[in-house]
């Protein structure tokens, strides 16, 4: 344990640790700090905490859980392993994989000690296991934010950063933060932590690194305009997966930002088509491969067409699956028959007939699928008729929540430059980091990569101070 000596007041100060942004990655790196002892300041430039996170369905990704056991699951850090580098095209920082899967169960544990209950189990985008546990977000984030004041934290909202402050030696050592008032600057012992996040909200930086998703809905926090990454992008800091921008398949066209709003029925045994009622890729991809193949459709729609098979499999309350909602909102359409269904959201009837019947004789055996589709999910499940009416439709568009790319950092959460170097000072977690997925996301891991990084990050800082 070492000494707090924050010596702070509203217009600035000293900590042991500063840490910019709220959501998950930044919450824990500023508890676990605090647990070990530091004095933290964590700064969010909203006026509310939470990020992206808070907006999330609230899924981790977790493998060895109990609640994999009391269901019968058996998976392994291993299968986790080849699952990541199989959904990230192989294009995965290894060493950040590794380090993530030596922690994941400890930041498991830990979060269950902080107030996490995981419900649900499922298996989801890039999952060859059912390895996505679901808690309830908003109330994890409150819960870890009131134990971090109970610790001694300091938190203050609408303190926007706009520049990193670096000792005479180079070593980053504060932050600069814009006020109504005016700017002050705040210093810190171990260094400054960046969590702010993606640049979903970036349009400048989207037409730099990912152009084709303006035509994305634009989601996600306010706050996520990519401040993180330019400030350590002005440093020298090193980039990853930055040619891999790419939204979510599965949220209707009029998606609000107070409703988590994405279904993924697709996962459960419906197919997609386009306005010609078409098929046009492999379902059973992850939702980020989907989402760039239905930009590249008319009016970037994909129409999840399902039969009451897949209906009756609707789970309330449960993000992803929770059909029922949707249907009592009017973004899902019943209909007697297809040609009803077809007519009812604008699609040729004959075609999208067609379609099913074609899918059909793909799932009797009588013909293999021109688009490769064999399973449910990522290799996991068998195919089902679309034949029991009443039939469904839910079209959707792709929604750009995040954007899984960034700044790089080694396995300690330092950031590296350009050439591989240490910025001394400069710490990275959560979604303003790239080169942990690669070329994909599998669902879940964006919260738990948070999680786990933000707790080898204060390790690190502790660490750096003891000695």
């Amino acid at each position: 344990m070492v000494e707090r000596d924050s010596g702070s007041d509203r217009h600035g100060g000293n900590f042991d640790l500063i840490v910019v942004g709220s959501g998950i990655a930044g919450q824990v790196a500023a508890l676990s700090a605090v647990e070990h002892g530091l004095s933290v300041l964590l700064l969010e430039k909203t006026d509310r905490l939470g990020g992206s996170s808070a907006m999330s369905g609230g899924w981790f990704a977790f493998s060895g859980t109990d609640e994999q056991a009391a269901k019968g699951v058996r998976d392994s850090c291993g299968q986790f392993f080849d699952d990541l580098l199989s959904v990230g095209n192989q294009e995965n920082d290894v060493a950040l994989v590794e380090t993530f899967l030596t922690y994941q169960s400890d930041t498991y544990n830990w979060l269950k000690g902080h107030g996490a209950k995981f419900g649900e189990l499922s298996i989801s985008s890039g999952q060859s296991i059912s390895r996505s546990h679901l808690t309830a977000i908003t109330t994890l984030l409150s819960n870890l934010q009131d134990r971090f004041l109970e610790g001694g934290g300091d938190t203050r909202l609408e303190h926007r950063v706009t520049r990193l402050t670096r000792d005479p030696d180079g070593r980053v050592s504060g932050v600069v933060v814009e006020l109504p008032d005016g700017g002050c600057e705040f210093r810190a012992r171990a260094g400054v932590v960046l969590a702010t996040g993606g640049f979903s909200r970036g349009t400048d930086l989207l037409k730099i690194f990912a152009p084709e998703q303006l035509a994305a809905m634009p989601y996600g926090a306010t706050g996520n305009t990519g401040d993180g990454l330019r400030m350590a992008w002005k440093l020298g800091a090193g980039l990853a997966d930055m040619s891999h921008v790419s939204g979510s398949y599965g949220s209707h066209p009029e998606t609000g930002e107070d409703f988590h709003e994405l279904l993924t029925a697709y996962y459960l045994g419906a197919v997609v088509v386009n306005q010609a009622g078409r098929r046009f890729t492999d379902e059973s991809q992850d939702y980020k491969t989907l989402g760039a193949e239905v930009l590249k459709q008319s009016g970037g729609l994909g129409i999840q067409i399902f039969d009451s098979r897949v209906r009756a499999m609707s789970r309330p309350g449960v993000p992803l699956k929770d059909i029922d909602a949707l249907e009592d909102i009017g973004h899902v359409h019943r209909a007697r028959s297809l040609r009803e269904l077809a007519e009812i959201v604008r699609i040729p009837p004959e075609a999208l007939q067609e379609t099913i019947d074609r899918y059909n004789e793909v799932v009797s055996g009588i013909r293999s699928d021109e688009l490769g589709r064999k399973s449910l999910c990522n290799g996991v499940g068998d195919l089902i008729l679309i034949d029991a009416p009443p039939f469904f439709a839910y079209p959707a568009r792709t929604l750009l929540t995040t954007t899984y790319c960034g700044i790089t950092i080694n396995p300690q959460g330092l950031v590296t430059d350009v050439d591989g170097a240490v910025i001394d000072g400069l710490f990275a977690a959560g979604e303003v980091t790239g080169g942990f997925h690669g070329a994909a996301y599998m669902t879940g891991t964006s919260l738990s990569k948070g999680a786990v990084f933000g707790r080898v990050i204060a390790q690190t800082a502790a660490s750096q101070i003891d000695a």
